[in-house]
């Protein structure tokens, strides 16, 4: 039987254990519901996206997003009494990726690597070649919200400069900030370029050619936010012509869907580049983040189920005076 009062919880991310170690995490009466073929009502829906296909099987009061974006989320679809709220807790991995990445193409550490063997290492000793180093490098970031915050700061512990733009033109610890009008500006200086805003109708497709065209040869971007923020053809082209130094990229311009579940990342393969680092959409996905968005989301439900204000709204019911379609900075 179920009991009094019990919360209704759909969960829909899909990493394995998800359930129980949300369930451990609950102390109030709570039940998670399976998908049925009729669309149901449910206080709390958990997912990363929301269209055709979840408006069809639920009706929450509640989405919470597992993740910070909200541009698979189709608000047309939603209730006017739903909230929407997010989570972060990713910007600590994102950051140390990003050193790494900046690391990487400056060392050539991987190389380095593969590169030894005992049997060889007389001659490779003698003909080691010269790296750099990133000690006095300026940084650029597109978007200085919790990831640009953590990236500066981390990038500043190496002797890097820090210049940043964002919607707000604001970068507290920055050396220097700016708005978006700025852009180009700030991509003429950068040694590495650093995609860490969200995709919105005004950021998509922010870098295209002229943009890519405004930075050093030598410069590297690596995109850590949402791949459509730059433009798919004019990246791949500045690349594969060395007009920029180089990239690593993690975020991709499609991603397996039920229809397409072999669906390729981009049209471009931009992983036959050779100045081209590639990774699967990994650069958060640690242990750790995913139990601290689990503490967050359960203190949101929590919250819900006791009847207190929610934490991360970013689309309150429309007849609330917050901002409904508030987005990070």
């Amino acid at each position: 039987m179920e009991p009094v009062g019990a919360l209704t919880i759909a969960l829909l991310w899909p990493p394995e254990g998800q359930q129980s170690q949300l369930a451990a995490l609950l102390d109030f009466p709570h039940r998670f519901l399976e998908a049925s073929p009729r669309r149901q009502p449910v206080d709390a829906l958990v997912s990363l996206r929301f269209g055709p296909e979840e408006a069809a099987r639920f009706e929450p009061r509640l989405l919470h997003l597992p993740g910070a974006g909200a541009d698979a989320v189709d608000f047309d679809l939603l209730g006017t009494g739903c909230t929407v709220c997010n989570v972060y807790e990713h910007e600590i991995p994102v950051a140390e990726y990003v050193l790494a990445a900046i690391l990487n193409h400056v060392t050539g550490y991987p190389d380095m690597i593969g590169g030894f063997t005992s049997t060889g290492f007389a001659k490779a000793y003698a003909a080691r070649p010269q790296h750099g180093e990133i000690h006095g490098k300026t940084l650029g970031l597109v978007g200085y919200g919790h990831i640009g915050k953590l990236v500066a700061q981390r990038a500043q512990a190496f002797g890097m400069r820090v210049h940043a733009v964002s919607r707000s033109g604001q970068a507290p610890g920055a050396e220097r900030a700016g708005a978006i009008a700025g852009l180009h500006a700030m991509l003429r200086d950068a040694d590495f370029v650093v995609i860490a805003c969200p995709l919105t109708e005004e950021t998509r497709g922010l870098i295209g050619a002229a943009e890519l065209a405004a930075m050093k040869p030598s410069a590297i971007l690596i995109n850590i936010g949402r791949a459509a923020v730059v433009d798919e053809d004019a990246l791949y082209d500045a690349l594969a012509a060395r007009r920029i130094g180089g990239a690593t990229l993690d975020v991709w311009y499609r991603y397996p869907t039920a229809e397409a579940p072999d669906s390729l990342p981009a049209r471009r393969a931009f992983e036959n580049l050779p100045n081209v680092h590639c990774t699967t959409h990994s650069c958060a996905w640690t242990r750790e983040m995913i139990a601290r968005r689990l503490r967050v989301i359960a203190a949101n439900l929590q919250r819900l189920h006791s009847g207190q204000p929610l934490l991360n709204v970013i689309r309150a019911p429309h007849d609330s005076p917050i901002d409904a379609h508030r987005a990070p900075t």
